[in-house]
């Protein structure tokens, strides 16, 4: 397993998360060995967004010796009191729901407290009137909740939550088929999503990533917008390059799911190349590097799809990112024009004169 650090936080959390939605499909005795044995393979970040109530009790008996190397994100607005999920602004229901999860999890503390499902930019103002975010803010007061997380699928209304300063990481809805406007949840433009994950990466919030398959879509052919079958390999290798990505959450309802997530670190490059999304891309985002890498190996020794992405940071303010991009053995104004990159690119992105752009602007 790898690890990336919350910048905001300090927390190390594992690339590769566990997604809740499905778990009580395996019944508490296999769903406590399936959760142990990602516990074991290094996974220490859970979602708590599950699909049904009954999940909570096998966290609390899979983790109870182990609380404290975990991590959970529970959501202030998800309702279990019917059994299944559902989503509410009632602040009572809101607080007997918490209740709830803290006492099956066999926990006094949550991790991250999440403003829950803010699609829309009445919902974050029914949550702020409803007294749900004070309720939050109380328990952070209080040291019950550690740091405070935003589940949102919209760009506009994550950027107005955003502004407040009070997220730490946030939770996004992030694949090829919503990247590329295809699905019910591809909100907002490309540009409005990039500036998602650019601003995060510059402010250091944690993107944690749900429905990375598009719901299973993408890996079948005849259920992909794109008519063609991805890899949960190529899916998780695509969202684990964008900027600002601290964790992926896939769901997991059993063994089998768990063991091929854990392939993902045995995969090689080859298996992992997702350029084929090249054929996907929209004319919006043709010309656009995605640091895919399909471009390698450069015969100069420039790694282009980094050098691009500390360029594409620091345009936006990241000075971290200056400070990585003068630190690179070979930078853009290695180049030496031979055009290996630009035959490659499955983007159409001319590299050998964007080389010359981000040579220039680094010399300012």
């Amino acid at each position: 397993m790898k690890y990336r650090i919350n910048k905001r936080t300090g927390d190390k959390i594992s690339e590769i998360g566990f997604g809740s939605a499905y778990i009580y499909e395996a019944g508490m005795e296999n769903a406590v060995k399936v959760l142990r044995r990602a516990y074991e393979n290094g996974i220490n970040y859970y979602d708590l967004a599950a699909g049904d109530g009954s999940s909570f009790p096998m966290y609390g008996e899979a983790f109870k010796d182990v609380r404290n190397n975990i991590f959970y994100q529970i959501h202030f607005g998800a309702d279990y009191s019917r059994g299944t999920y559902g989503w509410t602004l009632n602040l009572d229901t809101v607080k007997k729901s918490i209740d709830k999860q803290l006492n099956e999890l066999h926990t006094d503390y949550i991790d991250y407290g999440f403003i829950h499902c803010q699609d829309e930019h009445s919902d974050w103002k029914k949550y702020q009137e409803n007294g749900i975010l004070n309720y939050i803010l109380e328990l952070k007061e209080s040291g019950v909740v550690k740091h405070i997380g935003l589940s949102s699928h919209t760009p506009s209304v994550i950027q107005t939550i955003l502004n407040t300063g009070l997220v730490d990481v946030l939770m996004f809805s992030v694949n090829i088929a919503y990247d590329y406007q295809k699905g019910d949840y591809a909100k907002g433009s490309v540009d409005e999503r990039n500036a998602i994950f650019k601003r995060c990466e510059k402010e250091g919030i944690g993107i944690s990533v749900m429905k990375p398959f598009s719901g299973g879509q993408l890996l079948n052919s005849s259920t992909s917008p794109f008519k063609k079958a991805l890899t949960i390999y190529q899916c998780l290798k695509y969202i684990l390059d964008k900027p600002g990505i601290l964790t992926v959450l896939p769901g997991v309802k059993d063994m089998n799911d768990l063991e091929k997530l854990l392939a993902y670190y045995d995969k090689t490059d080859e298996e992992l190349d997702y350029s084929i999304i090249g054929t996907f891309a929209p004319i919006e985002a043709e010309g656009k590097c995605v640091y895919c890498n399909h471009c390698k190996p450069c015969p100069a020794g420039l790694d282009i799809g980094l050098i691009n992405k500390y360029y594409d940071l620091a345009k936006v303010g990241d000075s971290l990112a200056v400070e990585h991009y003068k630190t690179l053995d070979k930078k853009a104004s290695d180049c030496v024009k031979c055009g290996h990159c630009d035959k490659r690119c499955p983007f159409h992105v001319k590299q050998s004169e964007k080389m010359t752009e981000i040579a220039d602007f680094f010399a300012k």
